[in-house]
């Protein structure tokens, strides 16, 4: 199963999440309903009536009230709860007391989980996500969030003190097939649909214990209490069902693609063992933990750990899943060393991608449009060896402005100053007086390593400060946001790479500071939007050779592919607010039509056999606004010339 594949899945399960949620509800009110007659019959009972005497005197509407009245309590509660996590991943790494580790943390075994996770981010293509320390002494951990954009990765302590680095690598790969195929975002809405489910119980058990403590209508309040506790108990069971019909499917897939993605099934098979050789396993004691069960790496209550509507599969299942003839032994945990404090202490041998946009240059490949989609999203050890090469290539410095939050900023500035002397004067004023004092001499530090990057690196770069960026106040995002649009609109137009660097930052950093956009891709076929794909083809011709007729071959070539008719328009210069209206359009389409649009831009770009830098900076953020990540590693194996 493919990203697309995948995504398309994930929409079509938060379609049966609705329907269960409404099965559920259902029986929340036939229960409340019988559990009312039931009451109201030994009442009757008691004063001489029948039970069905009892019954035939109450007014029918009064069993609408009591209905809708359940609907409203649970609707309301769910709505409550997912309002409560609009904040996405950050918000249920909070809620378990989880400490965000800081990029430039010098602490070996912290050091080490973020190159794993910064390797794995730029391998899958998308940007680091920020990482939360939970204090817990099992070995466990869990990916959250609304979508690529917001997700965070939680490690407990106990992950840290005892799996070794290619164990840690197996279940940092587990969690990002979660965080790529879409599982983060329902089992967020899972959560919000649960907790209105079990409030019902959660109210019974509030009043049996204020029922308890009180002296005028203590014995009514504890009758209620306990009724509303026996509905509840309803609620639970619907609850581990729709969780185990979500989850452990999931599990095996997210298990499958961890080994797909680093080649070493013996990772994440022997952290399980070490799951099941350790004394507190994977349980979690914090009280919010039972709640979202459903997101960690392994099972975190013990009561339903071997139950049918378990959220997990059994440890043996899912390790002989893996390694098949595993001889039955679970792994007692120890403290193993920390590994290497950094990539770039694995990897020191050359550099991959696309080079620099500044001149003309372009990069021979042998990948094809088919290639180029089925890139998409995808985890493989390929493009975790080509990431941990693209990561090495970077300079120390540069590599440490971007894990401070404070000179992140200065580096992104950087990328932004002029090659003009004049204008690169104007923008170092501009930074003096708008950014905050010392960024400016940060700027001037960090400029002459900037200038001697391919924006290949530099996009890398970009993506690695994320988590730094994500640091920042809410009030200093939005200056530098300010900031950032002032420096690339300094010479009255944007280039291309500052057309895409600004794209990255707005899809990463947006979602963070002012909440997550609720996307939903209805739109079926790309005649609905030939305009738009018209327009983005005609963009990317423009800029893939100085010939017209060439250009008008690029076009033809990615029209062909996409099945449009609309004529080639050439574009003199980049035209990025119609490129901006044009994908806001296309990013509506459904995910399984979103590889077709991919294939049409890349036989454009590939029209020439070859991929030149501009375009390659292009395919880059186009996919990253249609939500497509795309891994450096497409470009990773091509023989990189500069033309004269």
């Amino acid at each position: 199963m493919n990203f697309f594949e995948a995504q398309d899945k994930a929409k079509r399960k938060t379609g049966q999440l609705t329907l269960l949620f409404g099965a559920a509800v259902f029986a929340l009110v036939l229960l409340t309903n019988i559990l009312v007659a039931l009451a109201l019959g030994f009442t009757g009972t008691q004063a001489g009536l029948s039970f069905s005497q009892t019954l035939a005197s109450i007014p029918a509407d009064s069993w609408l009230w009591i209905s809708f009245g359940v609907i409203g309590i649970v609707t309301v509660a769910s709505l409550y709860k997912y309002m409560s996590i609009q904040a996405g991943g950050r918000a249920i790494a909070e809620a378990l007391g989880g400490t965000l580790i800081h990029q430039n943390i010098r602490d070996p075994k912290q050091r080490q989980l973020l190159n794993v996770v910064e390797e794995m981010a730029v391998a899958s293509g998308v940007a680091v996500p920020p990482v939360y320390l939970i204090n817990e002494s099992s070995i466990n951990a869990f990916a959250a969030g609304f979508g690529i954009d917001d997700a965070v990765i939680g490690i407990n302590q106990g992950t840290l003190d005892c799996l070794t680095r290619a164990e840690l690598q197996g279940v940092v790969a587990h969690e990002f097939s979660h965080i790529l195929n879409g599982d983060t975002s329902i089992n967020l809405r899972l959560m919000a649909i649960l907790h209105g489910i079990l409030f019902i119980g959660m109210l019974g058990y509030a009043l049996g214990r204020a029922g308890g403590m009180s002296r005028r209508n203590g014995l009514a309040l504890i009758a209620i209490g306990f009724g509303l506790l026996i509905v509840g108990y309803g609620g639970t069971f619907f609850g581990n069902m729709i969780k185990a019909a979500v989850s452990r499917q999931r599990e095996y897939l997210a298990d499958a693609s961890a080994v797909q993605f680093t080649r070493d099934p013996s990772g994440i098979a022997d952290a399980l063992k070490k799951i099941g050789g350790a004394a507190a396993g994977s349980t979690m004691t914090h009280p919010a933990a039972a709640e979202i069960s459903h997101m960690f790496f392994g099972a975190a209550t013990v009561k339903l750990a071997s139950s049918a509507m378990a959220t997990h599969p059994p440890l043996e299942q899912r390790i002989r899943a893996i390694e098949p003839n595993w001889n039955g032994l679970f792994t007692e945990s120890s403290t193993p060393p920390a590994g290497p404090g950094s990539s770039r202490q694995q990897q020191r041998s050359g550099t991959t991608g696309f080079a620099g946009l500044s001149g003309d240059t372009a990069v021979n490949t042998k990948v094809t449009p088919e290639t180029i989609a089925t890139h998409v999203g995808t985890l493989s050890d390929n493009s975790l060896g080509k990431a941990q090469q693209l990561i090495a290539g970077v300079s120390a410095g540069l590599t440490a402005a971007a894990h401070d939050p404070f000179e992140a900023r200065a580096l992104i500035y950087a990328m932004l100053i002029d090659s003009e002397p004049k204008l690169a004067q104007d923008q170092m004023t501009f930074i003096q007086h708008e950014a905050e004092t010392g960024v400016a001499a940060t700027v001037e530090r960090l400029l002459p390593e900037v200038l001697q990057s391919d924006h290949c690196h530099l996009l890398t770069l970009l993506e690695m400060s994320i988590p730094a960026l994500k640091e920042l106040s809410r009030n200093q995002y939005r200056k530098f946001s300010q900031n950032t649009a002032r420096l690339i609109t300094a010479d009255g137009h944007v280039a291309v790479f500052e057309w895409v660097l600004h794209r990255l930052l707005v899809k990463d950093l947006h979602p963070h500071f002012e909440g997550p956009q609720n996307l939903h891709g209805r739109i079926k076929t790309i005649r609905k939007v030939e305009d738009e794909a018209a327009t983005l083809l005609s963009i990317l011709a423009s800029h893939s050779d100085t010939d017209a007729s060439r250009q008008l071959a690029a076009y033809t070539a990615g029209a062909s592919t996409l099945g449009i008719q609309r004529r080639f328009i050439q574009q003199h210069s980049f035209d990025y607010e119609q490129m901006n209206q044009s994908l806001g359009k296309l990013r509506q389409l459904k995910p399984l039509v979103k590889p077709i649009l991919i294939k049409g831009c890349a036989a454009t770009i590939l029209a020439d056999g070859q991929v030149s830098a501009t375009e390659g900076a292009l395919i880059q953020g186009i996919a990253a606004t249609l939500d497509c990540p795309l891994p450096p590693s497409i470009y990773a194996d091509s023989t990189i010339t500069r033309a004269g």
